[in-house]
């Protein structure tokens, strides 16, 4: 139908003669009036007018269908998606959190391992090694690196658990965001297709004279064209949500892999220079046992070789045991006349030194040597420390204090063993036996005031000896002590 056009603006080749006459249009004129104002309005009948526009046509038009047709809500998109994305994000916090902890139990345990590594170490490298202390700690090291190990292990193994989450993670997010964009593009289509379509409008069909069987079918169509269109949007704000969270659990898993991955790497270097370092300790160790075995093989055979021309091995014991005694008897009343001359403080309160470097060959306590005379609960007591080393190597005082004796121990047997003894205070003393008598005798003499670290004699092997040592003895309230205690 043809309406004139307002504004005094006509088709071209006509007048305003020609327009008719509104009796002529009837009930049509009252239609180009409503239509004029429509697009006066903006709702233009074109085809290129808006689908939402006409859609809200077809839900103005509802009322006046008098119910004829009702539209159904659309149904919500599910959430699954979004469930399982927000879940595996979860997921990879939780394991990240339990790696930072195991971090930081495995650098605890470097930090431990690292401080007995230190003080095995020094054992082995100090004066006179304790070899049954270093062995067990060498020991306890070969265990807690073994632990050490097993809890970087079980680290990398959570590195390549994460690093899969992260490559699954990843691949999740590509498809969600290649299906995000294809429903973003069906979505345009479709509004572009609404939009550039050349149906006719609802009240055109309406005003046109169509039958209301078209204007339901255009209503429907226009309904099923916004309800496609809403599922959609929703579909696309529902993939939207969860590539949200997707690459979120990517940013996190990406960060904390590659924290993960130079801690670990931290680790590493470290855990391998700690089996370095074990490696260096058990070889030092393993060269202390060959070296104190061997001597300890001499001394034997030394010893059987003496006690093969004695005619009771007993009785050699118990003679030396006897002298022993008598000697520190003797000594206990030297130092009570010098306390009680002033000679010497009533206590001490330093601390030892070493008297001479060299190789433990026994330590103080219960021994497996036969020679040694029984003490306590003890088949055979070595009373002091055995310290070898080569012939004439200088001994230096413990500490500070005054010689109560030097020379040959006036009880023993033949071969007679040299002593020199130093008294600390009326109750501490250091015994220095089998110190040389020959070649380099004791350089001091009994009353001399001596200082810590003043040579007082030479290592030999006078008395009833296996080879050159020095025994190294500290009584205390006149009882043998270990002289560790002290140092």
């Amino acid at each position: 139908m043809l309406c004139p056009r307002r504004g005094g603006h006509l088709p071209a080749g006509e007048t305003k003669n020609a327009l008719p006459r509104a009796s002529e249009i009837g009930l049509h004129d009252d239609a180009c009036t409503m239509r004029h104002q429509l697009n006066h309005r903006g709702w233009a009948t074109s085809a290129h007018r808006r689908p939402g526009r006409r859609l809200l046509l077809a839900l103005c038009i509802l009322p006046l269908l008098g119910g004829l047709f009702v539209s159904t809500p659309p149904s919500r998109v599910s959430g699954d998606e979004l469930s399982d994305a927000i879940a595996k994000q979860k997921a990879i916090a939780a394991a990240v959190t339990q790696q930072k902890n195991q971090i930081a139990q495995l650098t605890a345990q470097q930090t431990t391992l690292s401080t007995q590594l230190a003080s095995t170490k020094t054992a082995l490298d100090s004066v006179n090694a304790n070899l049954t202390t270093v062995k067990a700690q060498v020991g306890g090291m070969v265990s807690q690196i073994a632990k050490v190990k097993a809890n970087y292990n079980s680290l990398v193994s959570q590195l390549a658990s994460l690093d899969a989450q992260l490559v699954q993670v990843e691949a999740q997010e590509s498809d969600k965001l290649a299906q995000l964009k294809e429903r973003q593009g069906l979505l345009a289509d479709r509004i572009r297709n609404a939009y550039d379509g050349d149906r006719t409008s609802i009240l055109e069909t309406l005003l046109s004279g169509g039958t209301f069987t078209d204007v339901l079918s255009e209503v429907s169509y226009n309904l099923d064209v916004g309800q496609q269109q809403k599922v959609l949007a929703q579909q696309i704000a529902e993939d939207q949500a969860v590539l949200v969270q997707l690459h979120q659990s990517v940013i996190t898993a990406r960060q904390q892999t590659e924290a993960l991955r130079q801690v670990t790497a931290q680790q590493k270097v470290q855990l391998d220079a700690d089996l370095a370092a074990l490696k260096a300790a058990q070889a030092k160790l393993k060269a202390l046992e060959i070296k104190t075995a061997k001597i300890l093989a001499a001394q034997q055979a030394a010893y059987a070789k003496m006690a093969a021309s004695k005619s009771n091995l007993a009785t050699l014991i118990s003679q030396e045991l006897a002298a022993q005694k008598s000697l520190a008897a003797k000594i206990s009343d030297l130092v009570a006349a010098q306390a009680q001359s002033g000679s010497i403080p009533s206590s001490y309160n330093g601390t030892f030194i070493w008297p001479m470097r060299g190789t433990i060959t026994q330590e103080f306590g219960c021994t497996g040597f036969a020679w040694e005379p029984p003490l306590g609960s003890c088949a055979h007591f070595h009373t002091g420390i055995d310290i070898a080393n080569s012939m004439y190597t200088p001994i230096r005082a413990a500490a500070a204090g005054v010689v109560v004796f030097a020379g040959a121990n006036p009880y023993d047997s033949y071969p007679k063993a040299w002593i020199v003894i130093i008294a600390h205070s009326a109750n501490l003393e250091t015994w220095y036996a089998h110190v040389d008598n020959s070649a380099h005798p004791p350089p001091v003499w009994a009353g001399e005031h001596v200082s810590q670290g003043q040579i007082v004699a030479y290592e030999g092997m006078t008395g009833h000896t296996t080879g050159p040592h020095l025994h190294w003895a500290v009584m205390l309230n006149s009882n043998w002590v270990n002289p560790r205690l002290f140092l």
